[in-house]
């Protein structure tokens, strides 16, 4: 969905991208035109002439000349356009078909989902002290059709039916009779919910005339189409993502420019019959006809009785959804059931959303036009781990009566927290400590007197890198992670009446919290919780300390005096953050200098500059960024530029590298999700397979997925053992002599020491046949692993989550505005507070990366959501100021902004 702020930006996309495309004769193309129940008002329903198109991007109503809506301001917003995009499998049998029963299909489903979206759209009302949304139900859209994408080069323009509905900043407020602009922010938040709609009202219509379907991990594919003749018409996609790659493009704005810039010429002259011949001609250069023939594909209009019923999809999106949330809209909710029903003719869309609201485990709260949902579970959970917590409290006796004297060292807040640990009478305790608040020496002194008391300490923490890493490091030898604690019932044994320490308990999620407290509850041993809430949270849902100390009232002892910024104006910037003053900590930021701005088509230049300076300086790094896939073009371009100055070795090898998919357990039970050749590796023992087992997919289908190991073993993969296995995507990895390489999971290298997940390596060797020479950054061992080991990756860059807990004298953080979806108040504080000496930030738009920051990044809990009709009514109220906030902002200067929910389809975004 892109939005336009340029009256004459509109204008010239109107002429070069919307109206007749002359990639072949014009009378072969599809005729825009204006659509919509304001079009009827306005009384332009029917051809989309330029004249009105025009006047339409200029605030004048077609009808009188006059201004259309009440604000008339020389920047504002134009309108969106709304693009849907046909599998490319559809594309290839309408581009092939001799009639157009794909195209009428997709128009419909096309106008369908539209009319789905103006349903929805809404006005803001300021009249009368009044600040809130009405609902209007009419808009405004030119509605285009196009059946190539641009050509690449001197091939003739790959098929592609797409659509683009550009719709007008206009509404009709009913109440007020007057034409106002419109309030498109709900809309944008819901493209995902109209997507999956649009995409099943599709795949069913296909289903009628006779194809079979196939769910794919973005949409669907018609079953007869392989993937090479979907890979032979993406060459559009491919030229886009090549160059984005090459230039280290995240940026979905940046991505969208690219592709206007690399426009080829437009072929003139090129009738849809030439086309068609071209088309078959490729096709035939790899052995597949059968798209002519349409045989083998379509067959009779008979839908098969389904296994899947709609209770089958709420049950998905319960289990999908909820796995790494405790609140979501509903609408997310739907999307994810929607979608899951793609390919199930006789599970219709309105069965599912019946089917969902009949549901007794799901809770519904009504905000406004909005519902909020959670389920009785996860609110029975949340309340037994606060009553866990609670149940402990005023029952211990404290470990001194009287306290001993604290390493002068230590002072204020630190002292006051080991002497609160050292006095509570409660089991379960909490200490909040700021990022570079000096906590770990804290809990050194603490664990000291804990243990002259005759305790035996017990430390862990949620991930391999802040165990095994950060605090073997600084002295904690025996430390290791929460689940390796969860599954080991000797180590729980040996809590019996001693003391558990969890460091970084603000990575912890409800679950894994639960089973802590359940287990210091057996075992009658004191938990002390150790982490910062302000801090990133758990991947898994819930934000469990937070909801400890605010909903459950365990008492926190604070040490947040800022210890770890040596300069005194970074230290100031730093501390703002940690008390949550993310407009304070920006101002500061910008007042020091480290605010960098960069050109969005070349945005890890600079950075890359300054980090190489700094390095050859002998300083120690850290680049961070928020997303992976800015992590992953960031570290790229490091890489080239350290072989180019030779930092590196020369000659690189390729080796096999294993990339997580991250599928939740309800998708690792959907055999749709699985492709031949995937890899999975089993974490824990099932039945037949070994813990550390690596295995390929062989096959997949509706009664089973067939795995199969090197040594030619062929079994079922376990859907129902979802929890005991990853899988993986195959990609490939260049890696050099000197190359700085991370590990991604637990494992052992060729000797059988221990790897894991975190840990950073320098290559010392590499072998033709992949063999690696690896020695570690800091402790200086050696470790040789396979080329098969597959769990590794480049250093160079790190995601602001797994930087968490680490330290550097500077720190770099890319954030282009495409990282923006993931910036909030959390991802600024951690990734700027790892530097001791400095900090820069890169990036192409500081105020709307500011707005973005100033959310806090907290996950409502199901406690909250229902706890009580003021709570939940002060927490809406506060979302809406956090709205109207974000509204009333400065327009950026750039004429286009995107929203991006979802992977390109071609180079265009949206649907």
């Amino acid at each position: 969905m892109i939005m336009s702020q340029s009256a004459e930006q509109a204008k010239s996309y109107f002429s070069d991208a919307l109206q007749k495309s002359d990639y072949y004769i014009n009378d072969q193309e599809l005729q825009g035109k204006f659509t919509g129940r304001l079009a009827e008002r306005l009384g332009i329903s029917g051809p989309a002439t330029k004249e009105i198109f025009f006047d339409l991007c200029e605030n004048i109503n077609p009808a009188t000349g006059n201004t259309l809506t009440l604000r008339n301001k020389d920047v504002r917003t134009v309108g969106y356009d709304i693009n849907f995009h046909a599998p490319k499998s559809v594309s290839i049998i309408h581009a092939l078909s001799k009639d157009d029963h794909i195209l009428k299909l997709f128009e419909v489903s096309v106008n369908k989902t539209m009319r789905e979206i103006e349903a929805d759209a809404m006005t803001r009302v300021r009249k009368n002290e009044k600040h809130e949304d009405r609902k209007t139900g009419e808009l405004v859209w030119a509605e285009f059709t196009h059946q190539t994408a641009r050509p690449v080069g001197d091939f003739a323009p790959d098929v592609h039916l797409h659509s683009h509905a550009f719709v007008f900043n206009a509404s009709w407020d009913d109440v007020e009779q007057q034409f106002k602009a419109g309030q498109f922010r709900d809309i944008k938040r819901d493209m995902p919910y109209y997507q999956a709609r649009f995409h099943k009202n599709l795949s069913d219509g296909l289903i009628d005339l006779g194809y079979k379907i196939k769910a794919t991990d973005k949409a669907f594919e018609i079953v007869g189409v392989p993937q090479s003749a979907i890979d032979l018409f993406s060459k559009r996609t491919n030229e886009i993502g090549q160059i984005a790659k090459e230039k280290g493009i995240t940026d979905p704005d940046a991505i969208a420019e690219l592709g206007a810039r690399t426009r080829s010429k437009k072929q003139k002259g090129m009738s849809m019959a030439e086309l068609r011949e071209n088309w078959r001609s490729q096709l035939q250069e790899i052995d597949f006809t059968e798209v002519e023939k349409d045989r083998s594909i379509r067959g009779p209009n008979k839908t098969m009785p389904s296994v899947m019923v709609a209770k089958d999809c709420v049950d998905f999106t319960i289990d999908h959804s909820f796995e790494r949330a405790s609140v979501m809209h509903d609408r997310r909710l739907l999307a994810n059931g929607y979608k899951h029903s793609i390919g199930h003719r006789d599970v219709s869309l309105d069965d599912i959303t019946a089917s969902f609201n009949a549901d007794e485990r799901i809770i519904q709260v009504q905000e406004k036009y909005r519902t909020m949902c959670t389920t009785t579970e996860i609110l029975a959970e949340e309340k037994h781990m606060v009553d866990l917590a609670l149940s402990g409290q005023g029952k211990f006796k404290p470990l001194y009566q009287n306290l001993p004297r604290i390493n002068s060292e230590l002072k204020g807040q630190q002292a006051d927290a080991i002497e609160y640990l050292l006095s509570t009478p409660n089991q379960v305790s909490i200490v909040r400590g700021a990022a570079g608040a000096g906590k770990t020496t804290m809990l050194a002194e603490a664990k000291r007197h804990i243990e002259y008391a005759g305790k035996e300490v017990t430390i862990v923490a949620p991930s391999s890198d802040a165990s095994h890493g950060v605090l073997v490091n600084e002295g904690f030898e025996n430390a290791t992670t929460v689940a390796r604690l969860l599954v080991d019932k000797e180590m729980q044994a040996k809590l019996k009446d001693q003391v558990l320490i969890v460091d970084e308990a603000g990575m912890l999620g409800t679950r894994d919290t639960t089973s802590l407290l359940t287990i210091a509850k057996q075992q009658n041993a004191r938990l002390i919780f150790v982490g910062d809430t302000r801090q990133h949270t758990a991947v898994l849902r819930g934000d469990a300390l937070r909801v400890l100390n605010t909903v459950g009232g365990i008492n926190v002892a604070e040490v947040d005096k800022i210890r770890r910024q040596r300069d005194i104006y970074y230290r100031a910037v730093v501390e703002d953050l940690a008390k949550g003053n993310v407009k304070g900590g920006f101002e500061k930021l910008e007042n020091i200098g480290a605010i960098k701005a960069i050109d969005p088509l070349k945005p890890n230049e600079q950075l890359i500059t300054d980090y190489m300076a700094a390095t050859k300086k002998g300083k120690s790094a850290l680049v961070v960024s928020p997303t992976n896939e800015q992590r992953k073009a960031v570290s790229q371009e490091i890489r080239e530029c350290l072989k180019a100055e030779k930092l590196i070795g020369k000659r690189e090898t390729i080796i096999p590298r294993y990339e997580n998919l991250n599928y939740t357990e309800a998708q690792k039970t959907d055999w749709r999700m699985y492709k031949t050749g995937q890899t999975i590796q089993f974490t824990q023992n099932v039945p037949k397979i070994q813990r550390g087992s690596i295995w390929q997919v062989s096959d997949a289908n509706s009664d089973f997925v067939s795995i199969k190991n090197n040594s030619g073993a062929e079994v079922h993969l376990p859907l129902n053992r979802a929890a005991n296995f990853n899988v993986y995507k195959n990609t490939e990895i260049a890696v050099s002599k000197g190359d700085k390489v991370k590990i991604t999971q637990n494992g052992f290298d060729d000797k059988g020491k221990r790897l894991n997940n975190g840990d950073v390596f320098d290559v010392q060797a590499v072998e033709k046949s992949g063999l690696l020479t690896l020695v570690n950054s800091k402790s200086k061992a050696t470790s040789i692993i396979s080329a098969q080991y597959g769990h590794i990756d480049h250093a160079y860059c790190t995601t602001s989550h797994a930087s968490q807990g680490k330290t550097v004298d500077h720190v770099f953080i890319s954030q282009p505005s495409g990282t923006f979806t993931a910036t909030n108040a959390k991802q600024l504080y951690v990734s700027v507070s790892r530097g001791r000496d400095s900090v820069s930030i890169y990036t192409d738009d500081p105020d709307a990366l500011l707005e973005h920051a100033k959310k806090l990044g907290d996950r409502q809990s199901a406690i909250e959501l229902v706890q009580s009709e003021l709570t939940h009514q002060e927490y809406i109220i506060q979302r809406e100021r956090d709205r109207q906030i974000e509204t009333e902002r400065p327009t950026p200067s750039k004429e286009y902004s995107s929203i991006n929910y979802n992977p390109y389809e071609d180079y265009e975004p949206g649907l």
